[in-house]
């Protein structure tokens, strides 16, 4: 009996990715952020995405084992890469720079018991130029930085499977499907400026080194239908920044606003004990607003957090009591 599974990760730039000058060419329109992928990817769909540069690169570990009377007999790897096109403005003319994919890595499968263990790297490059400065030798770099994905694909003689992000590079956000399609997880964060510098040669996949990916949980679907409709007026709400170990809200204080987390974790604490940690995508502070405006948690950044201030107002009340009975039965 053969068994086939997969694990897909999608890499993509989303709005808000990029700070300080690099920004600008997005800003000034010569190039532009990527939409959010979807929910949940059908047959055929990571191919027509990719054609339709709905992504930078996608990560396809797919792989099988053999089962005879219970033992697995076999395996092999049966997935692939895909690399994305990076389209320029220049006056009138729009350029297209096909990116430059890197040779799919795959590590010889682990067999145990009764289970085989898959791990895969794919990744590349914009195709353009993107001359600046790096650290460490050769202290500058025309190419692009690299932007890739490690996964690890577990497959059990029983039919079931198991799946982790176990690297990813630190730039831009990477989506997590399962071997349904579903989007399950997705990097907790972005660090631009240390994948600008750093993201090349011996510190890739590719030259024996790796970035450890920090993973957080997907977000709801009520909260990304949400999220849409704040990021339609995102420019005319308040940003804060937060370095690790700071308060976004104290609990037992006073506020009426919720925020959207844009990028990084936040440990969520109850009278001093973390009881939950939330990431980009999710909406948080809102049970303030409907419960006598206190707040009934603390949220503490545990990376550098960015997030986005929404007054009440900005949505309806049933909204706003549907998202907290979603967290009250995510907590219990």
């Amino acid at each position: 009996m053969r068994v086939e599974k997969s694990v897909t990760a999608v890499t993509w730039i989303p709005s808000e990715a990029i700070e300080g000058m690099p920004k600008l060419p997005f800003e000034i329109g010569m190039t532009s952020y990527d939409d959010p992928p979807p929910d949940r990817l059908g047959s055929g769909q990571l191919e027509l995405l990719r054609d339709e540069n709905g992504f930078r690169e996608a990560n396809e570990l797919r792989a099988w084992i053999e089962v005879d009377d219970g033992k697995i007999v076999d395996s092999g790897y049966c997935g692939g890469a895909h690399i994305g096109t990076t389209h320029v403005k220049v006056g009138p003319k729009t350029l297209s720079f096909p990116g430059v994919g890197y040779p799919l890595l795959q590590t010889e499968p682990e067999v145990g018991p009764d289970w085989v263990k898959f791990v895969q790297s794919a990744g590349g490059r914009m195709g353009l130029p993107a001359p600046r400065r790096v650290s460490g030798k050769p202290y500058f770099q025309v190419a692009s930085a690299s932007a890739w994905t490690t996964l690890q694909l577990i497959i059990y003689a029983d039919g079931t499977s198991k799946h982790r992000l176990i690297g990813a590079s630190p730039f831009p956000r990477h989506w997590i499907y399962d071997d349904s399609g579903t989007l399950v997880d997705k990097s907790g964060e972005i660090d631009f400026e240390r994948w600008w510098r750093e993201s090349f040669g011996p510190n890739t996949p590719w030259g024996g080194d790796d970035s450890p990916a920090l993973v957080s949980a997907v977000e709801s679907e009520l909260e990304r239908q949400l999220s849409r409709i704040v990021m339609a007026d995102s420019q005319v709400l308040p940003r804060h920044k937060l370095a690790k170990g700071e308060t976004l809200i104290e609990q037992d204080e006073p506020g009426t606003h919720m925020f959207l987390i844009l990028d990084g974790m936040l440990d969520v604490e109850v009278d001093g004990e973390i009881v939950a940690e939330v990431g980009p995508g999710a909406i948080v502070g809102e049970r303030a607003s409907i419960e006598g405006g206190m707040r009934t948690s603390t949220l503490r950044a545990a990376t550098n957090v960015r997030a986005v201030a929404i007054p009440a107002s900005a949505l309806d009340t049933g909204e706003i009591v549907a998202l907290a009975s979603a967290h009250r039965r995510e907590m219990s």
